[in-house]
C-alpha cells in the first residue's frame, strides 16, 4: 500500500511592501528606493501607480521585474486603475493592466479604489459585483486572480446592506479575492477577525498597516499603534492567507527607518504568531 499523502505545508510567508509607502522617493529612483526597500528586510513588493505610458516609473514590465530580481525582490500584486472598467464594463480597458501585471510576474491584479459616483445605491453595489466577477474571468482566462482592496466607505450602510457585503455575496469565490487592509476595518470600526470567520479563505491578501494611538487617522510603525496584529495573525488560516503587504502613508521619522523597524516586527513577532492551513 502507498503511504497516505501527507498535506503540503503552505509556503513560507514573506514580508512584502506596498511601494506607495515610498512614493515621495520611488518616482525619482526606481532601482535606488529598491535597494533599499531589499535592505529593510523585505522580500516582495506590491506595486501601485501603473500608466500604459510610463509604465512603472519609466520601466517596462520586463524591465521593473529585472530590477526587483537584481535586489532579490519579487512582485506577486499590484494596485492598478480600473475604474474605466468598473464605469462601463468595456473588456479592452483591462487589457494593458492584465498584460502589465503578466509582464513582471505578478498574481494578484488589485482593484484599489471605487469612484464614489459608481456606489450610491445598493443597484450600484450590484454593479460593482457584477463588474467584478467580469474583471476575475478576464484575470482568471490572463492567468492572473482578481482582488479588490477595501477603504472604510465599503462599510457605510446604505438601503439596508453596505457595499462590502454585496460584494462579498454576489461576487464568484473563484474569481474575486478580497486584500483585508486591517487599518481601514478597524477605522469603520468593524473586526477583521469576524469578518474572516463570517467569509472563510476570501482574504488571501492583507494590509498590515497600524493605527497612531493618539491621531487614529494616522499610521504609526506595526507594533507601535493601536491594532492587536498577533491576535489577528492567529487567524490566517481561516482568512487563506498567502501574502502580506505593509503599508505605511505617513512617517514621523526616516521612512527607511520606519519601514525596517515594521519588518523587523513582523519577522520577529507576527511571522511566529501565523496559524495556517
Amino acid at each position: 500500500m502507498q503511504p497516505a499523502l501527507l498535506r503540503a505545508a503552505p509556503a513560507p510567508l514573506k514580508i512584502g511592501l506596498q511601494l506607495y509607502s515610498l512614493r515621495e522617493t520611488i518616482s525619482q529612483d526606481v532601482k535606488g528606493t529598491l535597494a533599499k526597500v531589499a535592505q529593510a528586510g523585505y522580500q516582495e513588493v506590491e506595486t501601485y501607480g501603473y500608466s500604459p505610458e510610463k509604465h512603472f516609473w519609466g520601466l517596462t514590465p520586463g524591465e521593473f521585474q529585472a530590477a526587483l530580481a537584481a535586489h532579490g525582490l519579487s512582485t506577486s500584486s499590484g494596485h492598478y486603475d480600473v475604474g474605466d472598467f468598473m464605469r462601463d464594463g468595456r473588456e479592452e480597458s483591462l487589457q494593458a493592466t492584465i498584460a502589465a501585471a503578466k509582464g513582471c510576474g505578478q498574481t494578484y491584479l488589485v482593484v484599489p479604489y471605487l469612484d464614489e459616483k459608481l456606489r450610491t445605491s445598493v443597484a450600484d453595489f450590484k454593479t460593482v459585483a457584477t463588474r467584478l466577477n467580469k474583471a476575475g474571468m478576464l484575470c482568471q482566462a490572463a492567468g492572473l486572480k482578481l482582488g479588490y482592496h477595501n477603504h472604510d466607505f465599503e462599510f457605510k450602510p446604505i438601503g439596508g446592506t453596505t457595499l462590502f457585503d454585496v460584494m462579498l455575496k454576489e461576487t464568484d469565490p473563484k474569481l474575486v479575492s478580497f486584500e483585508l487592509d486591517l487599518y481601514w476595518v478597524v477605522r469603520a470600526g468593524q473586526d477583521p477577525i469576524k469578518l474572516m470567520q463570517a467569509h472563510p479563505k476570501r482574504f488571501p491578501l492583507w494590509h498590515v498597516k497600524d493605527m497612531d494611538k493618539a491621531s487614529p487617522g494616522l499610521n504609526t510603525e506595526v507594533g507601535a499603534g493601536s491594532i492587536d496584529f498577533r491576535k489577528i495573525f492567529a487567524h490566517a488560516g481561516t482568512a487563506g492567507l498567502q501574502h502580506i503587504f505593509m503599508e505605511q502613508e505617513n512617517f514621523g521619522m526616516d521612512a527607511y527607518k520606519s519601514i525596517a523597524q515594521s519588518a523587523a516586527y513582523m519577522k520577529k513577532t507576527l511571522l511566529p504568531a501565523l496559524k495556517r492551513g
